[in-house]
């Protein structure tokens, strides 16, 4: 916008209308802030969906020799009503641990304040006739009658030193050995105590459910424990359980499970009692099988089938076959292939023990020993009758 010398109030409103994508988005005004410099910079409230709380900035710098007002920018700025997303925290930091998956690498910060450099031997240590050499070379630069005696008293302190040096150079060798300390780095004090509160606040902590399972027995009295060597063997150790969820992960001495070595297995429970069977094996149902009314053509049938598989380019037995088929009544085939839903039962035999095998004859044999009809008997008499001469 050009120079003008119209009202800067109205100036910057109407820049906050140009750049709008609508006349109604430029609410009224709030208050001009002054920057310094001749710079002003006016607010106008927003009536944009979503931008509650922003503000219409328009910055307008005033020529003070001309009187004119220049436009220098203009844009939306939030206020502390504004809503606005969290501020940007870089993805280095964003990320947990549990965000990590077995294939995933980020890699260790060398500036990382866990870790520093391990041991390393950069200077040899001077031994004990290097320092007698030394004391040597004194007396006899200082010389006198005292010398000799002070010299004495120097050789004596001397030694005791030397001896003093060779045992805190085994006991840092030891130690080194121990703990491994010859690595390329090794956990800080920092390092270890940020590790010491994430194992005893974690789910293997004190705190956790399955140590309300443990029955007050501590993992430090587990014959399944193995502890920790260095500063972290006061707190922790290494579960071998097999059979506790904790197997082969580090816990606090305070924690504790359901499979502690001290813990008996529990007693067979005898609320639940093995039921009598369902079935009857004392007695034997003799079932009747219906004899099978074999005819010709159904034999032709089978026997017609059999051959088309042996020779399927046979086609007068196939012609045959169909010829026999079609003649073959459908309600004999019917008859012959149908099955009996219940099976028909002769006689049931008792097996127990108590008593001697007892045969209970079925329904129709009953009904087959009774008592003889009339006509039976008029044959009976027919029979017994004497011939006429």
């Amino acid at each position: 916008m050009s120079d003008t010398t119209m009202d800067p109030k109205a100036i910057a409103q109407a820049v906050a209308i140009e750049v709008a994508d609508e006349d109604g988005q430029v609410g009224d005004f709030v208050e001009a802030i002054d920057l310094g410099d001749n710079v002003t910079d006016f607010r106008f409230e927003t009536c944009i969906r979503g931008y509650e709380g922003w503000q219409w900035s328009v910055t307008l710098y005033r020529d003070a020799e001309l009187d004119h007002w220049t436009v220098n920018e203009s844009s939306l700025v939030p206020t502390d009503k504004a809503l606005r997303p969290p501020e940007w925290i870089p993805w280095k930091d964003r990320l947990e641990p549990t965000d990590l998956a077995v294939t995933d690498s980020i890699g260790t910060d060398p500036d990382d304040p866990r870790m520093e450099e391990g041991f390393r031997r950069t200077e040899p240590v001077e031994s004990a006739e290097s320092v007698s050499d030394d004391v040597q070379t004194v007396e006899a630069a200082d010389g006198g009658d005292n010398a000799g005696a002070d010299a004495d008293v120097v050789d004596g302190s001397q030694d005791e030193n030397a001896v003093a040096s060779v045992t805190s150079e085994e006991d840092i060798d030891e130690a080194v050995e121990e703990f491994d300390l010859s690595r390329r780095h090794v956990l800080t004090p920092l390092g270890r105590s940020q590790t010491a509160k994430r194992w005893y606040e974690g789910p293997r902590g004190p705190k956790s459910l399955s140590t309300k399972t443990s029955d007050g027995n501590p993992c430090s009295t587990c014959g399944f424990f193995i502890p920790l060597k260095g500063e972290l063997n006061l707190l922790f150790g290494v579960c071998a359980n097999k059979w506790s969820p904790d197997d082969g992960r580090v816990v606090s001495i305070d924690h504790g499970c359901g499979e502690h070595s001290e813990i008996e297995p529990p007693e067979p429970s005898h609320l639940w009692v093995q039921s009598k069977p369902a079935f009857d094996d004392l007695h034997i149902d003799i079932i009747a099988q219906a004899p099978r009314d074999e005819r010709g053509s159904v034999e032709l049938i089978e026997q017609l089938s059999a051959n088309e598989d042996g020779n399927p380019n046979d086609e007068e037995e196939a012609s045959e076959a169909n010829t026999v088929d079609d003649d073959a009544n459908q309600e004999e085939v019917l008859e012959h292939t149908a099955q009996q839903d219940e099976p028909e039962v002769e006689s049931t035999v008792d097996l127990s023990d108590d008593e001697e095998p007892v045969i209970v004859e079925s329904e129709e044999d009953e009904a087959t020993d009774a008592e003889p009809t009339e006509a039976e008997e008029t044959d009976t008499a027919e029979e017994n009758a004497p011939e006429a001469e």
